[in-house]
């Protein structure tokens, strides 16, 4: 059994925290909580598929060059190629889950501004 109570836990960016619950070659599954105003950097996996689904609060990605905000209980897909910035513009905190196939290790081009 995992859970984030016993997972792998590190941190990431700005105060932002992960745990690690499925962490294999063919499939990265994390827990994450992202402080307001935080952001990771924009990038894009060549291989990599991923998918957001926020457990409570709200996220915004913006993928594309298009804002879309997350709700709790709501999800979006990540296809390979596509690039894409996480952000917590609200006010509070947010948790979701990343699910990633394959793993993104390995697989991911920062972009600059």
């Amino acid at each position: 059994m995992i859970s984030k109570e016993n997972a792998e836990h590190y941190k990431w960016g700005d105060n932002c925290d992960g745990w690690y619950l499925v962490n294999r070659q063919d499939m990265l599954i994390i827990h994450e909580k992202m402080p307001s105003g935080t952001s990771e950097t924009r990038h894009f996996h060549s291989v990599s598929r991923q998918f957001f689904f926020v457990l409570q609060g709200e996220l915004t990605m913006e993928l594309e060059g298009e804002k879309h905000v997350i709700k709790a209980q709501q999800g979006l897909e990540i296809a390979p190629g596509l690039k894409h910035q996480a952000r917590n513009d609200s006010g509070f905190p947010v948790e979701f889950l990343v699910i990633s196939h394959p793993t993104p290790r390995g697989d991911r081009t920062d972009l600059t501004a």
